[in-house]
């Protein structure tokens, strides 16, 4: 008779050490991740997880949420709809605490709805419409700020 993959030891770990496998379940050992991705990967991944947390508190709230398999060129990181209206959405982060910090357009002259953008050391964002200027001021006239939390982007994207 095999091992019971189920059967849960606890809290029982093989060491206390960084690095070490936490044994959870008997015969099984949890993986701990050995590599460390390159910047640029890393730049990446982290802009994704916003991406990806804005689509997740939309679907949450009801909104049909769809992700392009490429997004080159076109500047759009997902498209939400309501059922009836379609919005094509780009997500940006800055390393910035300060909300007058002036943000470059990147997107260009790309048919997108609304910009979102994220503080990755900060807990707050603001929702914009897209700017035709090269540089804007983030928190400008128009421009609606969030707390990092779903109740309140979600209300501030459902009051655009």
């Amino acid at each position: 008779m095999g091992v019971d993959p189920y059967r849960l030891l606890g809290s029982q770990t093989e060491g206390h050490k960084s690095g070490m496998r936490h044994q959870l379940f008997i015969g099984y050992t949890m993986p701990v991740k050995n590599s460390c991705p390159k910047t640029e990967s890393l730049k990446h991944y982290k802009n994704l997880s916003y991406e990806t947390l804005a689509a997740s508190w939309l679907l949450n709230d009801g909104w049909d949420v769809f992700m392009p398999m490429i997004d080159h060129g076109l500047k759009t990181d997902f498209v939400v709809s309501d059922g009836d209206r379609f919005y094509r959405i780009q997500v940006k982060t800055i390393d910035s605490h300060d909300e007058n910090v002036v943000v470059e357009n990147k997107w260009g002259e790309a048919n997108i709805d609304y910009v979102i953008y994220f503080s990755r050391v900060a807990n707050w964002g603001y929702i914009t419409p897209p700017f035709n200027q090269s540089k804007k001021r983030l928190n400008a006239l128009g421009h609606l700020r969030f707390h990092q939390h779903q109740k309140n982007f979600v209300k501030a994207f459902t009051s655009i």
